[in-house]
């Protein structure tokens, strides 16, 4: 979801799939940014998220997520995990940073 999230706000692309190469699995994720706003939908878990800048809500976990855009990249603070994220937008490429597991992840996404 986050993954997807910034990749629509940098890129202003909208999102309509998801490659986590961690999982080596293709996420049905889709997401769209116009301005300060956002929806996505979450088809694996059926689920929707999105919310207005600096606050996005999942409405599967019902946890809020911080996100500050800072040109190709973002930070902020996941309610749901206690954590803290930095995520960079390389073309469709998506590199999260997650502080408190001190892992990298990275994302291919795939555009509408």
């Amino acid at each position: 979801m986050l993954a997807a999230s910034v990749h629509a706000f940098v890129a202003g692309e909208k999102v309509a799939g998801i490659y986590d190469h961690s999982a080596n699995r293709h996420l049905r994720i889709a997401a769209e940014a116009r301005g300060n706003h956002l929806q996505g939908y979450d088809d694996d878990r059926s689920i929707r998220f999105g919310g207005t800048l600096p606050e996005l809500f999942d409405t599967g976990d019902k946890v809020f997520i911080s996100l500050l855009i800072e040109g190709s990249s973002a930070q902020g603070y996941d309610r749901g995990s206690s954590g803290f994220y930095t995520v960079n937008v390389v073309d469709r490429l998506v590199q999260l940073y997650d502080h408190s597991r001190s892992e990298w992840f990275a994302f291919s996404i795939q555009i509408a």
